[in-house]
């Protein structure tokens, strides 16, 4: 790569060519040829878009109502043409060879594209054939799906690399031949004739038509089509600028900017290595200029740059796979992911802080007087009141308009929109535009914050509608992001034009057209970023088809089970370091659908053997977030060799700064596995917030021991102390188990009796044992929780939750909970008509017990000690 150093300390042109090119390799392929060719391409990727936004709305619906002819599109037809459009632009935007031409597109890569297209839209104009010919393949059928399978794994080694389709054909591998003797003797089974197979993968929804690509189908593409067309009307320049105007005069400044205008980025990427480069282009170069060293200002914008798909209104492509997988709404998703999200965002400003403190840094000059050290912590602290209050007013102030205009509900807020819109406008044209500054040039004041802020207020509008339709419509994800990426629409077509006339400046005509190429430049994008989440979910349906096909989760399940010991601290590492290493070959989506597919249930399984009860949706959270690492840590993780092209840094060692930095990331997985209130689950509004700010105080404090510095440098003692208090703050619940026991045994054959001693809205716990289904010699067992509702009864409180239980000869013998029943699929690994019966061999009562808050009392003693013992030497002040 050659770079040049600019006297700015910045990066040359050259180097920026170079970014430009690993981010179109990596996101959106690195061919753009010209002439009628590229025009082409443009097209397609235009109506794919296009075809994207008319699945999501209504207008088949009404079309269908006007014509009289059914032009609606099912999921699966929908499935079909998404992958493609995705096949056959996969084909001409990426070289199948490094030797392939940038600028033209060869006959292979046509012939291939148009086979990919034939191979997913056979099972449109055929599907009523299909249909009726279920499982019995033709000759046609087995060519079509052959061919389309290699296609498949073609595109994805053109659009991911090698490792996912060395994965995939490992699974394909397992599914023809896993009766071998070169299979080993623990994993394998019965082995798969090539006619089922086949069908399995391609001709119905199990394998690569499967829930992953229709989740991409359905609801990322819109989401990532709404991100792009908010950065092509110039939303990320104004999220930087904002950044900084309110940020970079603090200590640190510009790494404190660079992370909050990376996480408001976050919304408009999903890529990391996409949000480092569009971000760290500008705040890296003003991080180095107050004295960040290379290593650590690449550092600092990955870091926050990966975190950005974590962070919630819009998350990364897995989360809205978790929808399907978990079975929850997107805004449950939203708000179980919020507390981590947030409190990870703000330890990462406080790791600025302290890396400032550190090497004694300053920050950018502000325009105006200079402010007190109180005058700046009450700013600080009326920005969070104000994001406090517009949240709240975002909630309260809409949650009305169903209230007040009941039906009409929906063109009421349409109207606000329009009013808001126009009169935000006006306020920004009373303004000049922002324009993108030149990270080399001298910085000799910040601008100012007010003035900033109030030119791009209207690029909110279209995220306040996605939270609208989220919140209080409850719309379902993909009608949400279509509504946001109307608003987005009429945003890009109408800003430029309406400026013009309220500033009186004329150019019209030139105005429409700008406006009109900027919505078509952000269709286009959105489509080509698309590529390779499209791609990928259906490469990973190959291995979601294999595991439904083989049962292989089970046999995975029994060998990490085996590896771990039964111990689920143990199993959630090991867990944690196999998706670290596929996610340094694999797309974060992809790398998340294996895992989760693999291991997600297995891990709850572990967890009820051990007396823990692991939420579903904590597990999947769990392998998102050591995915999400993947793009970190060395020596795979492209962010920070993006990074490091930027700052002219080492990157390897930008990857292990950068690693060191997540910490915190690599942290909360566990701590919410073992604390779900971090998850908000179970959690009221007023708990909600107590344990907001808690976790925070136990983040930031996390993040002040693992640094080395607090108010002053930590001692050894005092940085273990510091780590001892975050992990007493975030698990007191830990100590309180060591001296008081959380539950008291009761003798099984007094289930009754003890369920009728149990408050309204508590709980018992069961630990079952019996015979395994498939295999009747292995006795198994599990932990439930069961909830109590009131009853007159103990015996009725127990049917009423779905159990039914006898007791004889002193044993709680338990039967087949009926299908429908919430505990119909945990106990289908028993087998309930063998000679030996399931029985429950021990009934947990919650214990009367002290608040597990009460070591927050020793624990906030020993930090007032290290406080009191680091301000001696306090040399620098800490704020």
């Amino acid at each position: 790569m050659s770079e040049q150093t600019s006297a700015g300390g910045g990066v040359s042109k050259s180097s920026e060519i170079d970014l430009d090119e690993l981010v179109a390799q990596s996101d959106t392929g690195a061919r753009s040829p010209a002439g009628s060719i590229g025009n082409l391409m443009a097209a397609l990727a235009l109506s794919w878009s296009l075809f994207q936004l008319y699945y999501a709305s209504t207008l088949p619906f009404l079309l269908t109502d006007l014509l009289g002819i059914n032009v609606t599109l099912n999921s699966d037809t929908a499935r079909s043409v998404h992958l493609a459009f995705a096949l056959l632009l996969a084909s001409m935007a990426y070289p199948l060879f490094k030797t392939s031409p940038r600028n033209a597109i060869p006959w292979y890569d046509w012939l291939l594209g148009l086979l990919g297209v034939g191979a997913c839209l056979y099972l449109v104009v055929f599907k009523d054939d299909i249909a009726t010919r279920a499982g019995l393949p033709t000759t046609s059928d087995l060519v079509v799906s052959t061919v389309g399978l290699v296609i498949m794994m073609v595109a994805t080694y053109r659009a991911l690399g090698l490792p996912l389709v060395i994965v995939a054909s490992v699974f394909l591998i397992y599914v023809f031949f896993g009766d071998q003797p070169f299979i080993p003797e623990v994993i394998q089974w019965k082995g798969a004739s090539y006619g089922k197979a086949m069908w399995h993968y391609w001709m119905q929804t199990e394998g690569v038509f499967g829930i992953a690509l229709g989740v991409s189908a359905s609801m990322i593409f819109l989401f990532v089509l709404f991100g792009s067309m908010l950065d092509k009307a110039g939303a990320g320049n104004y999220f930087i600028k904002v950044a900084f105007a309110l940020l970079g005069h603090l200590r640190g400044g510009p790494a404190k900017a660079a992370v909050v205008s990376s996480a408001m980025t976050g919304l408009i990427s999903g890529s990391s290595i996409a949000n480092t480069v569009t971000t760290g282009t500008f705040t890296i170069p003003l991080m180095k200029r107050v004295g960040f060293k290379p290593e650590t200002a690449g550092a600092v914008e990955v870091s926050s740059s990966v975190n950005g798909q974590i962070m919630p209104p819009v998350m990364g492509a897995a989360a809205f796979l978790m929808v399907e997988y978990v079975g929850i709404s997107y805004l449950d998703v939203v708000r179980h992911a919020v507390v981590p999200a947030t409190i990870s965002y703000i330890a990462l400003l406080y790791i600025v802080h302290l890396e400032a403190l550190k090497a004694g840094m300053q920050g950018l000059p502000k325009p105006g007087p200079a402010k007190t050290v109180i005058q700046s912590i009450l700013g600080i602290l009326t920005g969070f009141l104000t994001i406090a209050l517009l949240a709240a007013g975002l909630h309260y102030g809409l949650g009305w308009t169903k209230d007040v205009f009941g039906d009409a509900t929906f063109q009421a807020v349409i109207v606000i929109f329009a009013l808001a819109y126009l009169g935000l406008l006006y306020v920004a044209s009373r303004r000049p535009d922002l324009e993108l500054d030149d990270p080399n040039a001298p910085v000799t004041e910040l601008p100012a914050f007010i003035p900033t802020l109030l030119t791009g207020l209207y690029y909110l509008l279209p995220i306040v509608v996605l939270v609208w339709c989220l919140m209080i419509e409850r719309f379902s994800p993909g009608l949400s992001a279509y509504w946001a990426s109307v608003g987005m629409i009429v945003i890009l077509l109408t800003q430029k034009p309406l400026k013009a006339i309220m500033r009186g400046t004329g150019n019209l005509g030139g105005e429409v057209a700008n406006g009109l190429s900027d919505l078509a430049a952000g269709l286009i994008a959105g489509a080509r970023n698309m590529i390779g989440i499209a791609v990928a979910t259906g490469a990973a349906g190959i291995i979601v088809g294999t595991i439904s096909l083989t049962g292989a989760h089970q046999i995975m399940g029994e060998f990490i089970e085996f590896l771990s010991g039964g111990n689920l601290m143990l199993m959630l590492i090991l867990v944690g370091v196999f998706s670290l290493i596929l996610g340094m070959g694999l797309p974060t989506t992809a790398n998340y659908i294996v895992v989760s597919s693999l291991m997600a249930s297995v891990v709850v399984e572990i967890g009820a053997m051990n007396g823990l009860i692991v939420p579903l949706i904590a597990v999947h959270l769990f392998v998102f977030y050591f995915g999400l690492m993947a793009d970190v840590t060395p020596p795979v993780g492209l962010a920070s060799f993006a990074a490091a092209a930027i700052s002219q840094g080492d990157p390897i060692k930008t990857g292990f700064t950068a690693f060191y930095y997540s910490l915190r990331t690599v942290a909360l997985p566990f701590l919410f596995i073992f604390n779900t209130d971090l998850l908000l689950i179970d959690v009221g509004p007023v708990e909600a917030v107590f344990v907001f700010i808690v976790a925070t105080v136990a983040m930031l404090l996390f993040a002040a021991g693992t640094q080395g510095y607090f108010f002053a440098r930590n001692k050894a003692w005092e940085a273990v102390a510091l780590l001892l208090i975050a992990f007493t703050l975030f698990r007191p619940g830990f100590w309180l188990d060591m001296v008081q026991p959380p539950y008291q045994s009761t003798d099984p054959a007094a289930v009754f009796e003890t369920a009728s001693t149990v408050g309204d809205g508590g709980y018992l716990k069961f630990v079952v044992r019996g015979p395994d289904f498939d295999n009747p010699d292995r006795i198994v067992e599990t932990f439930i929780e069961v909830p109590l509702a009131a009853g007159s009864d103990g015996e009725s409180r127990i049917n009423d939750a779905g159990l039914t239980i006898m007791v004889d000869d002193g044993k709680a013998l338990l039967e087949e909970p009926f299908p429908g029943t919430p505990y119909f699929s945990t106990f289908q690994d028993f087998d309930f008509y063998g000679d030996q019966p399931v029985e429950v061999i021990e009934v947990q009562k919650a214990s009367d017990r002290l608040p597990k808050e009460i070591f927050y009392i020793p624990a906030l003693g020993l930090l007032f000690i290290v406080i009191a013992v680091q301000r001696r030497r306090t040399d620098v002040p800490a704020f």
